[in-house]
């Protein structure tokens, strides 16, 4: 690694420590968050059991379960979540729309973007107006426990990553199925070309939903890695979250509890899926690092499948800091250009 290594860790590093509000959380196991009954085993057990089952059955997991009620407003719709958590304010989904300059609905090709973790209301707004100008109408979903879904108390959407592992399963969970709710109720409007977009937590929510959710006909995923559990226990961005848990849990035991949530274990799904997709890694990414996206790429290599890569010249946090926040929007709205406004009649 030359001299660019070093410096791009010292500007994560220190981007990563700006943000003074984050909170410590002790370890729970957050066995209450899993729906079913659970035998009366161990916590490590029951929760392996949960897990499991989960993968087994991941359709039915990430499929929406209660009917939303919608509420649309011009440009600011809102749904109740197909799963409810115990706070009120976060059972309200919220979605920004950004109509196409080319066609309003159901005419143009919509991409739903799913922001990253801690994102505020100005997230991923430039990357949606240049969505909007190349052609396609944004979907910008607030995921669960951000903004005004937040819980009082908390400054940050500390409820969506925790040491409390139940809640945090499900928290993700909540927000996959909250995409696939948004997808289903553009293709009932009439909108047939659907992609999808997620930045970092946001992209392993996205994938998640594009596996499972055949309207969706392409994807762009910015930022991979093959473990859920492996970039919160190694990653910079969640340095405090590992705290809280390596004095209760070793890795091996976090990676199984939270499996579900994990991009490894659908790789081969979306591979036989046949729809096109691009992921995005940054070269000098302390958060999702290039060890952990490494596996990712072997497997594709194996499956195969129709997707495409790129690499940024940058790490995590800089990837939303000039110049590279504008190369990682040109692969972004250029791919879903191609495949969904350039494709819209093939």
């Amino acid at each position: 690694m030359s001299w660019i290594g070093p410096l791009m860790h010292l500007w994560e590093g220190y981007l990563s420590r700006r943000d003074l509000r984050r909170q410590a959380f002790p370890f729970e196991w957050g066995l209450e968050w899993l729906d079913g009954q659970m035998p009366a085993d161990p916590p490590a057990e029951r929760f392996f059991q949960y897990a499991r089952k989960a993968l087994e059955n991941s359709e039915s997991f990430f499929t929406p379960g209660l009917e939303p009620s919608w509420e649309e407003e011009g440009a600011h719709w809102r749904f109740t979540t197909p799963l409810p958590s115990p706070y009120p304010a976060n059972n309200v989904a919220r979605v920004k729309v950004w109509v196409s300059r080319s066609n309003g609905l159901p005419l143009s090709p919509a991409v739903v973007v799913v922001p990253q973790w801690n994102a505020d209301a100005g997230s991923h707004v430039g990357l949606c107006r240049a969505l909007a100008a190349a052609g396609m109408t944004a979907f910008r979903l607030t995921l669960p426990y951000h903004e005004e879904r937040r819980v009082d108390g908390l400054e940050r959407a500390e409820y969506l990553v925790s040491p409390n592992l139940g809640r945090t399963l499900q928290a993700a969970r909540q927000a996959v199925c909250e995409v696939r709710a948004l997808v289903r109720r553009l293709a009932d409007l009439g909108i047939r070309r659907i992609g999808i977009v997620g930045s970092s937590l946001g992209s392993c929510v996205a994938y998640l939903a594009f596996a499972h959710e055949p309207l969706l006909q392409t994807g762009v995923f910015n930022h991979v890695a093959a473990s859920f559990a492996d970039v919160v226990w190694r990653g910079e961005a969640t340095r405090y979250v590992r705290k809280g848990l390596e004095s209760h849990i070793d890795l091996e035991t976090l990676r199984r509890c939270w499996g579900p949530l994990s991009p490894w274990y659908f790789i081969p799904r979306v591979c036989r899926s046949g729809r096109n997709h691009l992921l995005i890694s940054a070269r000098y990414d302390t958060t999702f690092l290039p060890e952990l996206a490494a596996p990712v790429y072997a497997r594709y290599r194996e499956q195969g499948g129709a997707y495409e890569c790129r690499t940024l010249p940058c790490g995590h946090y800089t990837t939303a800091r000039w110049p590279f926040k504008y190369l990682d929007g040109w692969y972004i709205v250029n791919f879903l250009r191609s495949n969904l406004v350039r494709g819209k009649d093939a």
